[in-house]
Parts: structure tokens; C-alpha cells; sequence
């Protein structure tokens, strides 16, 4: 193999980095990261279409979407599939399951986005993308990313309750226990210095010891 020929894959994209940028075509028309500016994006990607697992995690997406969308968040697929395969699976998932899809997905032919993303894992597949799902905030900033397998589905519920939670962080800078739902107590940074430890017990929030403190919102 000579230099020419040798296929360097870019470095894995990085936790509050600014996104893999892209440009792809979709059951939308064309879409580009810099469409979603302003707005906070779930992109997550599926193995193939026609499948039973992502069948499901299609239409639980589906279901959730107005969730999604008063958060200021969209919804974003993908596949190393053509547009003709994504539309058609589209068609049967509404005439037989009853859904619409109210998302674009991207047809990833060249697999230029799941290259890009980290998407294609080897060791669990070298010619199509694992169920990787990427949260992106509306400044561009990838923010958060899950892996599952290919053999099972991932939860729709904790990706939008890792939204919801990542907001609040941002808006109150705070942060969430286990299991946070919105309405729970969140967590008070830990004091970063001495003389804040010491008074940390006495400023009137629900604490066990001088690092582990919840307050309401």
C-alpha cells in the first residue's frame, strides 16, 4: 500500500469541542451542522434501515419529538443508507406501525459523517454505523456521547432526560445527581477553597458533608 493509498481517519471528536462539522444529504434536502445554529441537536446513528432494533428506536424518537423540540432541541438520523432506502423505510414504518417520522435522516453513503463522528467501531462493524448518539449544544459544542451495541436498543428517555439535565447545569451551573428529573434537588458545586469549606455547612442549603450538598431551584 503506498502513502496515497493509505486512509487516515480523523481523531475521535472530544467531550466541549466544538462538533465535526458536515455537510449531507437527507430525506429533508441537504443539511449542514450550521443549520441547527441557535438550537441544541441530537444526532445519533442506526445500522441499517429495516431493521427491528432501530425500527424501534425510530418510532420512540418519533414519539418524543415534540419533547424534544420545547427544549429547543432537533432530532437528527443517520445511516450508511441511500435517501431511496430511508424514504421507503420511512413509508413502512408509518403504514405499519403508524408513525410518522418527523426528523431528517442522512443517507451516509460515503461515510464521510460517520467517519468523522466516530461512529464506525471495529470490532462491532467495519461497514456500518453502531447506535452512537451525539447531544450538541446551540453553540456547536459537542457536549455528550453514547455508545450502545449493535444488538440492543438504546433508552429515548435518558437522551431526553440528558438534555434536560445539561440546560439546567448551563442555566443554574449546578449539577444533577443519579437519575435527576427536573423538579429534583441538584447538587452545589463543592467548595474550591478552604475558607469556602468552612462555611459551606452554614450557608443554608441540604448538606451531608462540606462536598456533598442539594439545594432546590
Amino acid at each position: 500500500m503506498t502513502t496515497q493509498d493509505t486512509v487516515v481517519n480523523p481523531p475521535m471528536p472530544g467531550l466541549n469541542r466544538p462538533a465535526p462539522d458536515f455537510k449531507a444529504p437527507t430525506t429533508f434536502g441537504e443539511k449542514s451542522l450550521s443549520d441547527y445554529k441557535g438550537k441544541w441537536l441530537v444526532l445519533f446513528s442506526h445500522p441499517a434501515d429495516f431493521t427491528p432494533v432501530c425500527t424501534t428506536e425510530f418510532i420512540a424518537f418519533a414519539n418524543r419529538a415534540p419533547e424534544f423540540n420545547d427544549l429547543g432541541c432537533e432530532l437528527l438520523g443517520l445511516s450508511i443508507d441511500s435517501t431511496h432506502s430511508h424514504l421507503a423505510w420511512a413509508k413502512s414504518i408509518k403504514d405499519k406501525f403508524g408513525v410518522t417520522i418527523p426528523f431528517p435522516i442522512i443517507a451516509d453513503l460515503n461515510m464521510r459523517v460517520a467517519v468523522a463522528y466516530g461512529m464506525i467501531q471495529p470490532g462491532a462493524s467495519d461497514t456500518a454505523a453502531v447506535r452512537a448518539t451525539f447531544i450538541i449544544d446551540d453553540k456547536g459544542i459537542l457536549r455528550a456521547m453514547v455508545y450502545y451495541p449493535m444488538s440492543n436498543g438504546r433508552s429515548i428517555d435518558e437522551i431526553l432526560r440528558l438534555v434536560k439535565a445539561m440546560q439546567t447545569s448551563d442555566k443554574h451551573s449546578i449539577a444533577t445527581p443519579e437519575g435527576w428529573q427536573p423538579g429534583d434537588k441538584v447538587i452545589v458545586p463543592p467548595p474550591k477553597t478552604q475558607a469556602e469549606a468552612e462555611k459551606r455547612l452554614d450557608e443554608g442549603y441540604e448538606c451531608v458533608d462540606w462536598y456533598f450538598c442539594k439545594k432546590s431551584l
